[in-house]
């Protein structure tokens, strides 16, 4: 793992282009940098009453293997509070873990 740093990418799910932005993002932030897919989550937004707010958008190969979280705040914000919370708790270990390994590298 390069660093313990996280990549966020929130995208409106109900347009099409956007996920293909996405993957752009992706290229640029994340695989560029080495990063681990830990260290990066997709947050496909779904607007109130959307008719794609109940379906999943089809993930490219290099996004299907991303934590993803499909968020509409009108109708289920404790969900995405909570995998939101999930996902910083799984960097600030990462960052320990790191920090440990370092630690113990200049000890050794």
């Amino acid at each position: 793992m390069r660093d313990s740093n996280g990549v966020l990418i929130v995208f409106n799910a109900d347009v099409p282009s956007h996920l293909r932005e996405t993957e752009t993002w992706h290229s640029s932030f994340v695989s560029s940098q080495g990063m681990q897919e830990s260290q990066c989550l997709l947050i496909a937004h779904h607007k109130p009453g959307s008719s794609a707010g109940r379906g999943h958008p089809a993930l490219a190969s290099q996004l299907s293997k991303l934590s993803i979280i499909h968020s509409n705040l009108e109708e289920d914000p404790e969900q995405m509070r909570q995998a939101f919370r999930r996902y910083l708790g799984s960097i600030v270990r990462m960052m320990s873990e790191s920090r440990e390994r370092e630690e113990m590298s200049i000890i050794t």
